[in-house]
């Protein structure tokens, strides 16, 4: 989950190198640094505890007058946040220096082998034993650099994407990949090295990403060489990347959440354009039209997903039960890839991921990939290695996602899965035209329904002043909304530090009602659809017992106006629909509550955007 970059050119290195981390800061801030081989071929480290502002100030005054350098922003694995065990880590002998994201498994085995030969360690991480394993190889068997690096990560078991540098060597990084993301960025006689691309936009849009097992020699005024761990010469693609410069900005928010819960009307225009017809409601997308043997033979189809994608994908698994009458499973990618799940080679499985670089959901493509199952990616990321690593997909085009909590994705995800299950259900003749017609019709209307939404925003800001005293929450909700439920206290959780569970609205009786008092708020989604009178039922069954009830409920319901305490109004919509449009005013909820409580929303504690390591 850490951010690494690197660069190799004519421009000052140090520069660039703070701006990349900067912009990769979302996947860890608990301590940063940059290594530099400076013009007389000395290597220069500086590393420290705290956010890559921490950094800048640490480097004020210091020699980084180099055109190469490598940096990183950590979340922590192995050891505590420190100056020590931040990165770049350096051999003992002080002649190379590496950055790490991933996580080396087979670390202590390798750590005990190098002790024995004399190897002393300054930090307690695993990456610190990977760069002094490079340097005894490169020593003892005499090898050059990006050699060395090869035949150490032939002994190495884990993940990984590390760039390394030695003194001397004014022109050369070694990068490599396996499991972890890493993007190569080709300017006009210059380098770049990223775990996210989007980092890299500023200086050049032609991205080659590096596959699984493979070394990347990226060298000044030479062609870019990629090989693989077995010594065979890989085939090079360049991608052209469509990002600008002002995807990557706050845009005048305070924070990139609040930025992209106001982007939503839009990002669900990208993410239906081209796919839904405006004129005719008819939905077309072409990794259902292009693959319709697999679809129409699907024995059931699996989701896995982790954290908010799974929340989609149980909304996924009733938009296609519902419309394609497929069973439908929803895993957590962490275990079902350390399970023997039962797959079939006429079973779909989908894997769905924001980053698609998500570590869990990759093995679980590789377990589905192996039982001959196929394989279908939903994710945001161009080039991603769920996008690459899958038979078909469909991204769901809501632009780069920033902010730590996920919000325009989860909205694109099931916006997405609802395009799918019609395009699906029409094949198969399991929706009639007038099903089919009202969903696409709500398809084409969410934008506007969202406008609506926000611009409640001052009334719900009000609104989470009066919780801020609260330690605890429930969420309830029935059928399309019960996922719902469950992503609101997440979104809460991750940001604002409160508890919060959702629960199915029915399941209160059976053990949480317990909880209910004056001092545990409770956020009902109650929208008009085929549970309203059950979920009424359960609201009162709330208040007579003390609780609080934060109300989400159809614009007008003067019904639940009565019993609740406190209402958030939204526009009716489809019922399969109704998540994306009550999704946005508990984020907006979470938000303020954060605000007032003094988080930081855009960086919560403990946390990082893309889960890339175990």
């Amino acid at each position: 989950m850490c951010g690494i970059v690197g660069y190799v050119g004519d421009r000052q290195a140090c520069p660039i190198l703070l701006g990349g981390l900067r912009r990769l800061e979302y996947r860890g801030y608990d301590s940063a640094g940059v290594a530099m081989v400076m013009p007389d071929g000395d290597l220069a480290v500086y590393k420290c505890k705290g956010k890559v502002d921490a950094l800048e100030k640490y480097l004020d005054g210091k020699a980084t007058d180099a055109t190469i350098g490598i940096g990183h922003t950590r979340w922590a694995t192995h050891g505590e946040p420190n100056d020590t065990n931040a990165h770049p880590h350096y051999s003992a002998d002080g002649r190379i220096a590496m950055i790490h994201n991933g996580i080396i498994e087979n670390y202590r085995v390798l750590k005990e082998a190098l002790q024995a030969h004399g190897v002393v360690f300054r930090s307690e991480t695993d990456s610190e034993v990977l760069v002094n394993l490079i340097e005894y190889i490169r020593t003892t068997e005499g090898c050059d650099l990006a050699e060395a690096v090869r035949r150490s990560l032939k002994r190495v078991v884990g993940a990984y994407a590390i760039a390394v540098i030695e003194r001397g060597n004014t022109d050369r990084i070694i990068a490599a990949r396996q499991s972890s993301p890493m993007a190569i960025g080709i300017g006009n006689g210059e380098y770049f090295i990223s775990s996210d691309a989007s980092s890299i936009v500023e200086y050049t849009q032609d991205i080659v990403y590096v596959g699984d097992g493979e070394v990347a020699v990226v060298e000044r005024g030479k062609a870019l060489q990629v090989f693989t761990l077995d010594n065979q010469e890989a085939d090079i693609q360049v991608t052209r990347l469509d990002l600008s410069i002002s995807d990557l900005e706050r845009g005048g928010y305070p924070h990139f959440m609040l930025k992209e819960i106001n982007e939503q009307p839009r990002t669900i225009v990208d993410c239906i354009r081209g796919r839904v017809n405006p004129d005719t409601g008819q939905v077309i997308l072409s990794g259902i039209r292009d693959n319709i043997d697999r679809w129409l033979g699907a024995r059931r189809v699996i989701f896995v997903a982790c954290g908010t994608s799974w929340h989609a994908s149980l909304i996924g698994k009733q938009l296609f039960e519902s419309m394609c009458r497929i069973p439908a499973e929803v895993e957590y990618a962490s275990e079902f890839r350390y399970r023997r799940p039962v797959l079939f080679p006429d079973d779909v499985v989908i894997a769905v991921s924001q980053s698609g670089e998500t570590a869990d959901t990759l093995a679980a493509i590789a377990l589905a990939r192996e039982a001959g199952a196929f394989v279908y990616g939903i994710c945001n990321v161009i080039g991603s290695s769920i996008a690459r690593g899958t038979d078909s997909g469909t991204y769901i085009h809501v632009g780069p996602e920033i902010g730590v909590a996920s919000t325009k994705a989860f909205t694109g995800q099931v916006t997405v899965m609802a395009m799918m299950a019609l395009a699906l259900g029409e094949r198969k003749g399991t929706l009639s035209a007038a099903q089919y017609a009202e969903v696409s019709r709500g398809l084409l209307a969410l934008p506007d329904q969202l406008r609506e939404v926000l611009s409640h925003s001052e009334q719900i800001a009000d609104l989470a002043k009066i919780f801020t005293y609260a330690r605890n929450f429930i969420y309830l909700g029935r059928g399309y909304n019960y996922p719902t439920a469950l992503e609101g206290a997440l979104k809460l959780k991750e940001i604002s530090y409160v508890h919060a569970e959702g629960y199915p609205a029915a399941e209160m009786k059976h053990g949480p009602i317990a909880l209910i008092d004056a001092e545990m708020p409770t956020v009902a989604i109650v929208p008009h659809d085929s549970t309203y009178e059950k979920t009424l039922s359960n609201v009162e069954e709330v208040k007579a017992r003390g609780g609080k009830v934060i109300a989400v409920m159809a614009r007008g319901d003067e019904m639940v106006r009565r019993i609740a305490d406190y209402v958030i109004e939204v526009p009716s919509a489809v019922e399969c629909l109704q998540p994306i449009i009550v999704s946005v005013p508990l984020q907006l909820l979470a938000y303020y509550i954060a605000i007032y409580k003094g988080r930081n929303v855009d960086q919560p504690r403990n946390l990082a955007k893309s889960v890339t390591v175990e």
